[in-house]
């Protein structure tokens, strides 16, 4: 798939090669997230409404292959909503059909994972939306979603792979760091690719024992991994670039859309980690155990001036 500033479908490419906290209630602001970012933050936990344990045996019963847009609307109305709002959202878009497989009620559940990360895609780099390299917008859940985060252009991703010492990610790497396009994104595609993600994997995760291919099968991969390149992105800017370093840290939506994609990641793998063999590979574990080395959380922490917790709360702050 190729189109104008839209990113390489990673879902196809590489397929083949609930923890306990407070939950805190916060208003949104005016671009839709709920967290303070700096020294006078409170503490924050990330969480989204998922119940994944409702039935739709009569939405399997009921499928066809022409009606499977009311049927994505109705399975994650009942499981995830966010995921029915992002349907809701982009029921228009023409692109859809290349992503949802119609053949079965299983083909179609496991295709999920590829459709919603598109679709998120789909909305995030609108041109209405975002102006790629100066601001972007992220779907994040049904009543959140940021807009007009400024990015201030940035440096190729690419210049985060001699942090990269194992080969945990490297069926990723090849595409997104080594391609000579796709390693030249700056900052846009780092948030793209990360954001898209982490809808992938709630979208799998949620319909997981209708899965039974490998079309989901990089879903925790997915998510780990873009967390992996931005806390390295944060790292490459703070010691090579000290300009932009110095921008993005005065700019507080982007700080604000960094800490809720840390948490949301931990948030996200822990609810998936019942079904990590069929949502991912043992790597993605790998991978996560290296963003929480001192030197990936301290650069999030500077970056974002909050405190995250390493322990069964890791969807949380201090």
């Amino acid at each position: 798939m190729k189109r104008t500033r839209r990113l390489i479908l990673l879902s196809t490419t590489v397929a083949l090669s609930l923890v306990s906290g407070p939950m805190v209630a916060a208003s949104p602001t005016s671009d839709g997230l709920a967290v303070e970012v700096g020294a006078a933050a409170e503490p924050f936990c990330y969480g989204e409404p998922s119940t994944p344990g409702a039935d739709i045996a009569d939405l399997k019963a009921r499928f066809r292959p022409s009606n499977w847009m009311s049927t994505l609307q109705e399975m994650y109305r009942r499981r995830w909503p966010s995921g029915e709002k992002l349907a809701i959202a982009q029921a228009g878009d023409k692109y859809w059909e290349q992503f949802v497989d119609t053949r079965s009620f299983e083909a179609f559940a496991e295709s999920m994972m590829v459709a919603i990360h598109e679709e998120t895609h789909m909305w995030d780099l609108d041109p209405s939306r975002t102006r790629w390299d100066v601001h972007t917008a992220a779907w994040i859940n049904a009543s959140q979603q940021a807009t007009t985060v400024p990015l201030h252009g940035g440096f190729p991703r690419r210049e985060i792979l001699p942090l990269i010492t194992d080969k945990f990610s490297e069926s990723m790497d090849r595409i997104y760091l080594r391609d000579p396009q796709q390693g030249g994104y700056r900052t846009q595609g780092v948030l793209a690719e990360l954001n898209a993600g982490l809808m992938g994997l709630p979208a799998a995760t949620v319909v997981q024992e209708y899965i039974k291919g490998v079309g989901a099968s990089n879903s925790r991969d997915i998510a780990a991994t873009n967390l992996r390149y931005l806390l390295l992105y944060l790292r490459v800017a703070k010691d090579r670039y000290p300009a932009y370093w110095a921008k993005i840290k005065n700019e507080p939506k982007l700080r604000e859309l960094a800490l809720i994609q840390f948490l949301r990641t931990a948030y996200w793998l822990e609810k998936s980690a019942p079904y990590a063999g069929k949502l991912g590979s043992p790597d993605a574990d790998r991978i996560t155990a290296t963003n929480y080395a001192p030197a990936n959380i301290s650069i999030i922490e500077e970056f974002t001036g909050a405190t995250v917790r390493r322990d069964t709360d890791k969807h949380c702050t201090v």
